[in-house]
């Protein structure tokens, strides 16, 4: 454990509170806020491929959902079977269903250091430990932005971040096939509803989390979802316009 966190200090806890450090000298009045989300917008960029790959494929398995929903209404009554037929057509179409879990994995390590990160540079006590030779310091910190304290939770900042973690989520939420009324399937059912449950308990969750939080946090979080918000619909609209052809073959 203690090689993991020297290995997180040298990589990237470090490297990020030298950078963000360098943003709040170079920004006018020192504003800590503005550095947060400069330093947030130059992150999203660095991870872009990896961020647009898994939209990619996010809204390729939503534009296929229908028929995935086929092969589970025709061997609805065989896990096995549906499971086999399930990932042959993620094969004949090209699909990872796991790609978009690799930007979470990347995103939660760094989550984690800009908490320490922030509650580290809203002051300069600790400048002297932390600071490469050649950064150079602010005198002063100025931690008030738009009137918020970030050094302090903010319910507002954190209900911004919930409402924008559901517009994230709404986009990329795949639409329900359309139904019999009399028709029965548990398990269309049973994803329905969580794919619901998730759609409105992570923005919840997301509020939750944020408020108990020093607001620099939820400001990064936001300034994070509202980036990508943007991203995938700049991506969802340019795959509308460039859709490829798409296999959907169903084996008997």
């Amino acid at each position: 454990m203690t090689a993991i966190k020297s290995f997180l200090k040298t990589i990237l806890y470090k490297p990020l509170f030298n950078l963000m450090v360098f943003l709040i000298w170079m920004i006018p009045g020192h504003d800590v806020g503005t550095a947060i989300i400069i330093l947030t917008v130059l992150l999203r960029f660095a991870l872009l491929p990896s961020s647009a790959k898994a939209i990619k494929s996010q809204k390729k398995l939503k534009d296929l959902q229908p028929e995935i929903d086929k092969i589970k209404e025709k061997y609805k009554n065989d896990q096995q079977a549906q499971a086999k037929a399930t990932m042959d057509f993620y094969q004949q179409n090209k699909i990872n269903p796991f790609s978009s879990c690799l930007p979470i994995l990347i995103q939660l390590p760094i989550l984690m250091v800009l908490y320490y990160v922030f509650r580290s540079g809203l002051s300069t006590a600790r400048f002297d430990e932390l600071l490469y030779g050649f950064t150079p310091r602010p005198e002063t910190v100025n931690t008030i932005f738009l009137g918020i304290d970030l050094t302090q939770p903010n319910i507002y900042l954190a209900i911004i971040t919930g409402l924008l973690q559901f517009w994230q989520t709404k986009q990329m939420t795949p639409s329900e096939p359309k139904k019999d009324k009399n028709a029965k399937d548990s398990q269309n059912a049973f994803q329905s509803a969580m794919s619901k449950q998730m759609l409105y308990i992570m923005p919840i969750f997301t509020v939750i989390i944020a408020v108990k939080l020093p607001a620099a946090l939820p400001l990064y979080w936001a300034t994070t979802t509202l980036f990508m918000v943007i991203q995938q619909a700049l991506l969802l609209k340019k795959s509308n316009k460039d859709k490829t052809g798409v296999t959907v073959k169903i084996k008997n």
